[in-house]
């Protein structure tokens, strides 16, 4: 890779990453994705204002640090905030396995690392292609950084008796460091999986990079359930992608929820790659203080006789900035096409701020398709309401914040991860909403 570092400028982001993957060791069967994604990375425009894409996400942050690639040693971490949930579970500490707190060994989940080589050839064959970089910018650095990985393989009739939950701890070191999570799940037809990524920190302050990327393949009549958790602490940089292709009669049902950061960037990119594929994706955010958070969804319908339904909701509190950009994609082939995209937001202060853009590009004349964006903020009828029974005005505006997203809450199929949400919001509200400037 020296010779793509030396074709960048020595200060930029883009040659200090690369230089970062330099420096890593790597197996040889990696190698041939590893230099396609530096030399993309090394070749694309770095985003600003102008790049419709990332227009209202500025990555100073990232610009204002020096990265190191993460110490194999172990660090030390609480696992105080990791949901509990009787799962085949994997943990990783600033991308470093954490044996000890980790499930036995599963016959369908192994790292790259571990790989036997028909599971390098299983690898191979789909690592790099789910996932796409024409739209994001940084699966390409994904590509470049690449070392090792979970592989989650599911054969065909087969459903797994227990989820797979794969938790990443952020600690902070010395000196910040970017880790490259990389996740690919492949679903054989006829299989089931529930799937748990979940993304924690400490309470300490943060200053590391977190560049994740999920690549889902779903095979014909394949059924998944996912839930991707983004509970980390205020100061880390996280840039995730998750992409999925569904295959004939597959089913993608998704559910997601972050709060937010000094830069948190979160792509889902669903491909219906046949027809009779369908995905659900609910989400919701929760930017505080003066946190970023930015969710870009894009759906395309490439097949006939698939279904799309999209739900997300936000509470922007505090001068928190949320940015959601969702668009659905309806390509000629696609009839009878049935897809429908929903935005609503709560701000909860007068210096909150969301930039809202759903999308339908449609190409199909036979389709059913449907789009909306609403902006509010906490109804003070309804406060005086709760208030007139003898609710204090935090408690007023919480009760009414957490019914604002509780649909969501209450639709999560996971137990384990509905009540371990719940319990963590009914706390985040409690501390959020007194500062807030809304009507008394």
């Amino acid at each position: 890779m020296s010779e793509l570092i030396n074709e960048l400028p020595p200060a930029s982001v883009q040659a200090q990453l690369l230089q970062v993957a330099e420096a890593q060791s790597v197996p040889a069967w990696m190698s041939s994705l590893r230099l396609a994604g530096a030399r993309e990375w090394r070749a694309a425009a770095w985003p600003d204002r102008r790049t419709e894409l990332w227009k209202y996400t500025p990555l100073a942050a990232l610009r204002n640090r020096q990265f190191q690639h993460a110490s194999l040693s172990q660090p030390a971490w609480s696992a105080t905030q990791a949901l509990n949930v009787d799962a085949i579970r994997l943990v990783f500490v600033n991308g470093v396995f954490d044996a000890s707190a980790s499930s036995p060994g599963h016959a369908a989940v192994v790292r790259f690392s571990d790989a036997d080589a028909q599971q390098q050839a299983l690898i191979a064959r789909h690592l790099g292609h789910v996932a796409t970089t024409t739209r994001h910018l940084f699966a390409s650095l994904s590509n470049a950084l690449v070392a090792d990985g979970v592989l989650v393989h599911v054969a065909p009739d087969t459903a797994l008796d227990k989820p797979v939950h794969i938790v990443h701890v952020a600690v902070p070191q010395a000196e910040p460091v970017v880790v490259s999570p990389r996740l690919l799940v492949v679903l054989e037809a006829q299989a089931e999986l529930e799937l748990i990524e979940q993304f924690v920190s400490d309470t300490q302050e943060q200053n590391g990079f977190v560049n994740s990327l999920t690549e889902i393949h779903c095979g014909a009549g394949a059924q998944l359930r996912h839930y991707r958790i983004n509970l980390e602490q205020e100061h880390m940089l996280h840039v995730g992608g998750v992409h999925v292709d569904l295959w004939r009669d597959a089913h993608y049902r998704g559910f997601t929820l972050a709060e937010g950061s000094a830069l948190k960037r979160i792509d889902y990119q669903i491909n219906h790659q046949a027809a009779g594929a369908s995905a659900a994706l609910d989400g919701i955010y929760l930017p505080r203080n003066r946190q970023l958070l930015d969710y870009h969804t894009n759906v395309e319908h490439k097949a006939p006789h698939c279904t799309t339904s999209e739900t997300f909701r936000g509470i922007v509190a505090d001068d928190a900035r949320a940015v959601f950009n969702g668009r659905i994609h309806i390509h000629p082939q696609a009839q009878k096409t049935l897809a429908e995209l929903n935005n609503r937001t709560l701000l909860t202060s007068d210096r909150a701020q969301i930039d809202t853009k759903p999308e339908l590009e449609i190409y199909a004349d036979d389709v059913k398709c449907a789009h909306g964006a609403t902006v509010s903020q906490l109804d003070p009828t309804a406060q005086f309401y709760l208030r007139s029974r003898g609710l204090s005005a935090i408690q007023a505006r919480s009760m009414l914040s957490f019914g604002f997203i509780n649909e969501l809450l209450q639709a999560i199929e996971q137990p384990a991860v509905r009540e371990h949400l719940h319990a963590h919001l009914q706390g985040l509200f409690a501390e959020a909403l007194p500062g807030t400037v809304t009507n008394p």
